[in-house]
C-alpha cells in the first residue's frame, strides 16, 4: 500500500472554497486507490510562524516527511507529466515497494533548495505559477484521475 501524504507551507481555512474540492477528491482516490494498493492521502500543513523564510519552511516540511519516503517536489522547473506518465510513477513507486510518497509544496517563494534537490521527482503543472491553496486542488485531481487511469475507469479521457 503506497500511503500519500501532500506536505504544504501555509494552513488552509477551513471554509475556504479550495477545502471541499480537496477533500472530494482525496476521498475519491482513496475509494479508488484502495483496491489497487494506493492511499489514503493525508494533508500536512506547516506553518513558520517566526519568519525564517526557505530553510524554515523546508526545517517544518522535513518533519512530515516519513523515513523511507519517495519524495517528490512540486516546483515550476520540474518535470510537466502526462497524466498517463503520473499515475506510471504512482504504480511505479507501488510496485517498487515504496510505503510513502510525500508531496511538497512550498510557500510563496517556493522551496529551499536543498530540500529541492532531496527530492526523487520534481513535478511541475506547467510554466505559470499557481497559487498555492490551488495547486493542492489540482494535485488531489491529479491523484484522484491517476488511480481512475490504473483503474482503467472512463473518468480520464485520452
Amino acid at each position: 500500500m503506497l500511503r500519500v501524504r501532500i506536505a504544504a507551507v501555509g494552513r488552509l481555512p477551513a471554509r475556504a472554497p479550495e477545502t471541499p474540492l480537496i477533500a472530494d477528491y482525496l476521498t475519491r482516490f482513496a475509494q479508488t486507490g484502495r483496491p489497487l494498493g494506493l492511499g489514503p492521502a493525508d494533508i500536512a500543513e506547516v506553518e513558520d510562524r517566526r519568519g525564517g523564510g526557505k530553510a524554515a519552511e523546508a526545517a517544518l516540511l522535513s518533519r512530515q516527511i516519513p523515513t523511507g519516503a519517495a519524495v517528490i517536489a512540486l516546483d515550476e522547473r520540474g518535470r510537466q507529466f502526462t497524466s498517463p506518465e503520473f499515475a506510471a510513477l504512482l504504480a511505479r513507486l507501488r510496485d517498487d515497494g515504496q510505503s510513502d510518497a510525500v508531496f511538497l509544496i512550498g510557500g510563496a517563494d517556493g522551496l529551499d533548495p536543498e530540500l529541492r534537490n532531496r527530492a526523487a521527482h520534481s513535478l511541475s503543472f506547467g510554466a505559470m505559477v499557481w497559487p498555492h491553496m490551488l495547486v493542492r486542488v489540482m494535485l488531489a485531481e491529479q491523484l484522484y484521475r491517476a488511480a481512475t487511469i490504473l483503474a482503467g475507469l472512463p473518468y480520464h479521457r485520452a
